[in-house]
């Protein structure tokens, strides 16, 4: 084989491997582009921060949902992912504020005016993000239930299958006793792909029952059973342990009453009603004869007024 024929096999032979490499280094400078353009994003809003004034920390979101969604390029679930962690950050700095002692029932001395426009970001930016509206679903209605409405059915109008964003739409319109809409919120989900029977039942019960104790211990077992998020799980288990609390005042009201009407006075301790309410059953009882509640501290026995009343420092049961 001649010098110019050889030469010209070899660059035949090695052009594919060029192209390969070439495509493969374009590739890889996308890429590193794509995450420079992302951390270009991160920094940007971080050091566009204020500083805190008046030890109160002035938090303003620097970059719109959809401003966020063409900066991030192509990486908009690593953005989102981002914003996602920075909203939980956001709450649990601001619980820790708090001397870590937080009502979620009640969030509101929290000042949490950013979490939803941090999730309205984080779900703009990734509209298939569940957890993102499963979290708004639990914490928002706290302190601002319109918020909580408004990014669920956001949710609902980009993924309209998903039947657990209808369940915790029609949780929050439960919760706010509308109870109309809570019913049709249920109803429209439990026509959804893979919508499980109990949610067409449970919209029938919501509007024939309304805001029934009954009905409150079934939504939240259902809420408690199908949520991913570990803090609905746990809000679930607190508010299905004031429903059995409500129970309970009630039977310990019961045999207060007919331990009036036998011997008059209220009891002074607990431990004259005791044998009475173990007779009743339904109760743990300590070692005094103290009731229990489902978070394990005792009752308290005002003697005065001769009712039934959560420890407030000791019980971690729900006071509303």
């Amino acid at each position: 084989m001649s010098h110019t024929a050889e030469t010209g096999a070899r660059r035949s032979s090695g052009g594919p491997r060029l192209s390969a490499v070439w495509r493969d280094a374009a590739l890889v400078a996308v890429v590193l582009l794509g995450l420079c353009a992302a951390a270009g994003l991160v920094r940007w809003v971080e050091t566009n921060r204020p500083a805190e004034l008046a030890q109160k920390e002035i938090e303003e979101l620097y970059v719109s949902p959809e401003a966020a969604r063409r900066a991030s390029l192509c990486f908009n679930g690593l953005a989102a992912d981002w914003y996602w962690m920075r909203s939980l950050q956001y709450v649990g700095r601001r619980a820790l504020a708090h001397g870590g002692r937080v009502n979620i029932e009640d969030l509101s001395p929290l000042g949490l005016k950013m979490l939803a426009p941090l999730l309205d970001v984080t779900t703009t930016l990734d509209p298939q993000f569940i957890a993102a509206y499963e979290f708004g679903s639990a914490i928002l209605p706290a302190f601002d239930p319109d918020a909580a409405v408004a990014l669920i059915e956001k949710g609902i109008a980009v993924n309209p299958d998903s039947w657990r964003l209808y369940q915790h739409l029609g949780y929050v319109r439960w919760q706010r006793g509308q109870y109309r809409e809570a019913s049709a919120a249920y109803d429209a989900g439990s026509r959804r792909p893979g919508a499980p029977r109990w949610m067409k039942e449970l919209s029938a019960r919501i509007e024939a029952e309304g805001g029934d104790r009954s009905v409150a211990r079934e939504v939240f077992s259902r809420l408690h059973e199908e949520a991913d998020d570990e803090q609905v799980r746990q809000l679930a288990l607190r508010r299905l342990a004031q429903v059995q609390s409500f129970d309970e005042r009630d039977l310990i009201r019961a045999q207060l009453s007919k331990f009036r009407g036998q011997k008059g006075p209220c009891p002074s301790d607990w431990s004259e009603l005791a044998p009475a309410l173990r007779r009743a059953g339904g109760l743990a009882l300590d070692s005094s004869g103290a009731p229990l509640d489902p978070s394990g501290a005792p009752y308290v026995l005002d003697a005065a007024r001769c009712e039934v009343d959560l420890d407030p420092v000791r019980s971690q049961v729900p006071y509303r």
